[in-house]
């Protein structure tokens, strides 16, 4: 059964299950990062990840801003504002320190989390961390797409498409904030009198801040030198999950360990194994 708290002004849909240290779930699926990202099929699914870790450890899963049940807010998006949010929330559960796994664009929410507040992340996990030049254009031309509807229809008519299509991720046009439009009458009320121009210009920043790099988002190159909290890196091997971004994140990490093993050998129960067995070790 899911919560809500208020962080930053934002509700966040969120679940802990367990008991034992903390670990901090940052949800994979792009710009529809949510709780059920964790059970759909697939690898996570066959590891029964949200069960299997509770066994152990206090586990807690959210939906990420702009995604789900969670909040949203036109602002510029940047993935310091998201580890900010995941911050805000160990806060709000009175937790001081947590392991940290982030799947997919949620290790690049990692990397922000570990760079901002090191003093509360105890060790990372980071399985398939985006990165790459395919990559880097996919989400520009996302928002790109976004930014042509927006001019040529109106902010009403990015309204209206949100409730015939999916989330941001699903269909482009729809835009960064669909999730929140559906969810939210007021929100959407507010959104489609807004200012077009300075709109426009929000969608650009955040589409510039957030992919401006081939190698995996979320921290500056020196402050990922910079992170004591020992790392995993799990590599993917996609268009989406380049395997030169982890082997960039293996570099510059100084307490990393790299997983040997590439796709498609890594089942659900090997990585389930690879993860227990770093998360115990570095609790």
């Amino acid at each position: 059964m899911s919560a809500t708290a208020i962080v930053d002004g934002l509700e966040v849909n969120y679940i802990v299950r367990g008991e034992g240290p903390a670990l901090l779930m940052l949800a994979p699926g792009g710009f529809d990062a949510t709780i059920e990202k964790w059970s759909r099929p697939g690898l996570w699914q066959d590891m029964q990840v949200l069960d299997t870790f509770a066994n152990e450890f206090t586990v807690i899963a959210y939906d990420r801003r702009e995604s789900g049940a969670s909040g949203g807010s036109v602002e510029k998006l940047s993935w310091s504002l998201f580890a900010s949010q995941a911050k805000g929330l160990l806060d709000f559960l009175g937790i001081s320190q947590a392991t940290v796994l982030g799947g997919c664009m949620g290790c690049s929410v990692a990397l922000a989390f570990a760079a901002r507040f090191p003093e509360a992340t105890r060790a990372l996990m980071l399985h398939w961390p985006v990165g790459g030049y395919r990559w880097k254009m996919n989400g520009r031309e996302r928002f790109a797409r976004h930014l042509e509807f927006a001019r040529k229809n109106g902010l009403a008519s990015i309204v209206k498409r949100t409730h015939e299509g999916g989330s941001f991720w699903q269909d482009p046009e729809a835009g960064p904030w669909a999730s929140t439009i559906v969810r939210n009458p007021a929100f959407a009320d507010s959104f489609q009198t807004q200012d077009l121009d300075h709109y426009l210009g929000v969608v650009a920043a955040s589409m510039h801040g957030l992919f401006s790099r081939d190698t995996p988002p979320g921290a500056e190159p020196e402050e990922l030198l910079g992170t004591k909290a020992p790392a995993l890196v799990i590599p993917g091997d996609d268009p989406a999950h380049a395997t030169s971004g982890a082997h960039y994140l293996r570099e510059l990490l100084p307490e990393s360990t790299f997983w040997p093993v590439m796709p498609p050998d890594q089942s659900s129960d090997r990585v389930r194994d690879c993860l227990l067995e770093f998360s115990r070790t570095h609790t």
